[in-house]
């Protein structure tokens, strides 16, 4: 897969990074043949912002031809995107080709009209500005990224890594995303907005905070019922203590840290297993396979027998 990123003068280089760093990853650990390249408007060199000379930049056929196409950042002025780079996108997007607007990157892409209509996120800075300029755009800060399958937009900075791995995710499938997450020593997967409250992935590892002991605890009984009480019970605490804890822990409700915690378990066992979908709704707690259905489809727009026939490993 072909993946351009686009570069400017004034880029960072932790915004050109990241999704290199990521994509490039999926290459060097053997799961598919990704290469990323650099673009811009015209073949020649870049200015980052620390002063660095990147030299050997490709010209904007290079995003023509891509499978995908990244902004990785903006101009903090939010200046709007050149006539070259507004034609790249536009005409990626007719060729149905995934478009990321990383952090600030939203800018151009909405600029290009591709956001019209559709809930979107980028840096909270920019979010009073790209609302006026672009008033049909729904703007979302309680989430760190936001995929309509075509397009691709993130909340700020380092939450481009997690819309990167959910791009790696999408197409390879989970257990994919976790070792070039693991290569990279980043979380495979967090959830939640701008202020940071994180739904994390796997527990604290403190054994002092009783939170994590309960996390560590619940990861091991997915398929029993975990209702809030029976929870704050094992955390000896009360109902409205335990959930006041939880959210300061986890950044996120009780209920919903478990149900993503129980869809990541049903992704695994639908990736590795010829478990039954009625026997991977029972093993992770939604008791029946309707009910796995309804909420996987709501996660993942897609059902887990698809799911299946995509990323199953045998």
């Amino acid at each position: 897969m072909r993946i351009a990123v686009y570069a400017f003068d004034g880029v960072t280089m932790f915004h050109l990074a990241v999704p290199q760093m990521v994509f490039d990853e999926v290459t060097r650990q053997g799961l598919a043949e990704w290469n990323t390249v650099l673009f811009s408007d015209q073949a020649g060199h870049i200015r980052t912002t620390e002063g660095y000379q990147l030299g050997e930049v490709q010209g904007p056929e290079a995003g023509e031809a891509a499978d995908v196409v990244v902004v990785p950042s903006w101009f903090d002025d939010g200046r709007p995107p050149s006539d070259v780079l507004r034609r790249v996108l536009q005409e990626a997007h007719r060729r149905e080709v995934t478009i990321l607007g990383l952090c600030l990157g939203a800018i151009p892409v909405a600029d290009a009209g591709l956001l019209s209509g559709r809930r979107a996120v980028t840096h909270w800075q920019a979010f009073e500005s790209l609302a006026v300029r672009h008033p049909d755009v729904s703007l979302d800060q309680s989430v760190l990224y936001i995929d309509h399958g075509d397009i691709l937009t993130s909340a700020g900075t380092a939450s481009a890594l997690d819309a990167c791995l959910h791009l790696v995710r999408g197409r390879l499938g989970a257990d994919a995303a976790n070792q070039v997450a693991r290569s990279l020593v980043i979380a495979p997967h967090r959830e939640g907005g701008q202020a940071q409250y994180i739904e994390h992935p796997v527990p604290p590892r403190s054994t002092d905070d009783p939170i994590a002991r309960l996390l560590e605890w619940a990861l091991g009984h997915l398929g029993e019922p975990l209702g809030i009480d029976r929870l704050a019970a094992r955390s000896h605490m009360s109902r409205r203590t335990f959930i006041r804890a939880f959210r300061a822990t986890t950044g996120t409700t009780p209920s919903v840290w478990i149900r993503a915690r129980r869809l990541d378990a049903a992704r695994r066992l639908l990736e590795t297993t010829d478990l039954s979908v009625d026997q991977v709704a029972a093993d992770c707690g939604f008791g029946n396979a309707v009910t796995l259905r309804q909420n996987f489809a709501t996660a993942f727009s897609t059902t887990p027998t698809e799911y299946r026939r995509s990323f199953h490993t045998s």
